[in-house]
């Protein structure tokens, strides 16, 4: 089969989990004997541009007419059987959908987010849950500057989902939704229930796996309010913990939480990691904590500790639900309270019930997030869209 992605990469200094599926997923086809081309912009490349080229980037947001014209042009020479679209913002726009209908190559979307229904894409303002534009108008978006915290950087976000949602409803194919939770949101939100179909994340199976008893509860991710890192500072002051926590990361609140652990002998913060040292960290980990106080779309880094035999704690919203099954391979705690993390924390660790949590999970990651089930369902989704 032969494939383009489209994707507009994120800027490196912020670690990118979209990035990294994006690559994943271009490695598995490759490895699966399909061709695979990429069409790409960077958003690293914003700073090298002159004033004017800068200060054109959120005209170009909502529509970007040279970029349709490139990629179709790109199209129509290359003839691929089926062009995946991955983020467009800011560079790309959604003008690649028009591109694909110029051409007439059938498209497929990975919604990694709900940037369909939420111009920021978080369904998150002022440190709670926020639905206000789902279903409607993204008004209340620009109303509240949703993206970061400015009108003026909203409005482009907010004219580009008000006036490509029908192009993007029509134009695409098949959407691949990464959890069955977001499909939900999305179908009450209008979105056509037949184009939208569930396709996990995949992750690869790790280098190393638990073997002993682990040595520490693991946080692993942005450092971020949304995240619950505020809430987890809470719930593990009064969880009372035998073993230390471990958080690796940076974002916003990286001070915060480095001057909060400074003050305690039993939490370790160690800043970004490589992959290699996040991968050892699971390793030696007795349980994941996962406390997200917005609705994941997916949860990567469960995924990843279930390939290493470790079980989590999560909340019980967003995709966290389908991803952990209560009392077999992990906790559910109730959103937003840090009581009942604590709780879930203190039950997690207890030796026996541990390890059997931990043989249950991997199990479940062979099942359903392994590279070959990922290859199998992403195939599956373009063969469909040409068909």
């Amino acid at each position: 089969m032969k494939v383009l992605v489209v994707h507009n990469r994120y800027r490196s200094e912020q670690p990118s989990g979209e990035n990294n599926v994006v690559d994943q997923e271009v490695s598995l086809l490759h490895e699966a004997g399909h061709e695979v081309g990429l069409f790409e912009r960077r958003s690293d490349d914003i700073a090298s541009m002159s004033l004017v080229g800068r200060v054109s980037v959120p005209l170009r947001v909502p529509w970007n007419a040279a970029v349709r014209t490139e990629l179709a042009t790109r199209l129509r020479a290359d003839r691929p059987d089926v062009v995946h679209i991955h983020n467009t913002f800011p560079l790309l726009s959604p003008s690649v959908v028009a591109a694909c209908t110029d051409a007439g190559v059938p498209a497929v979307a990975t919604l990694h987010n709900y940037g369909m229904v939420c111009p920021p894409g978080t369904l998150y303002r002022d440190g709670r849950v926020c639905t206000s534009c789902v279903g409607g108008q993204p008004l209340p978006a620009v109303r509240h500057g949703c993206y970061r915290g400015s009108r003026a950087a909203t409005v482009p976000m907010a004219v580009s989902t008000a006036l490509n949602r029908a192009r993007w409803w029509t134009g695409v194919s098949r959407f691949f939704c990464i959890s069955g939770a977001q499909r939900e949101l999305l179908v009450s939100a209008g979105m056509p229930a037949e184009s939208l179909v569930v396709k996990h994340n995949f992750v690869e199976d790790p280098p190393v796996r638990r073997e002993l008893p682990g040595e520490h509860v693991l946080y692993l991710g942005r450092m971020t309010e949304e995240k619950g890192v505020r809430l987890l500072m809470t719930a593990w002051s009064r969880a009372e913990m035998d073993i230390p926590l471990v958080l690796a990361g940076t974002g916003p609140l990286s001070d915060e939480v480095s001057d909060w652990a400074a003050g305690r002998r039993d939490v370790h913060y160690l800043g970004l990691r490589t992959k290699a040292e996040c991968q050892a960290l699971l390793a030696r980990a007795s349980a994941v904590v996962v406390p997200s106080v917005w609705l994941e779309a997916f949860g990567l880094v469960v995924v990843e500790a279930m390939a290493a035999g470790v079980p989590a704690v999560a909340p019980a919203h967003g995709a966290f639900p389908e991803l952990i099954e209560p009392e077999a391979t992990g906790l559910l705690h109730a959103p937003g309270d840090a009581s009942s993390l604590a709780a879930a924390l203190r039950r997690i660790v207890a030796p026996a019930w541990n390890r059997e949590l931990g043989e249950t999970a991997r199990v479940r990651y062979e099942k359903d997030f392994t590279p070959s089930v990922g290859l199998d369902r992403l195939i599956a989704g373009y063969e469909a869209a040409i068909g």
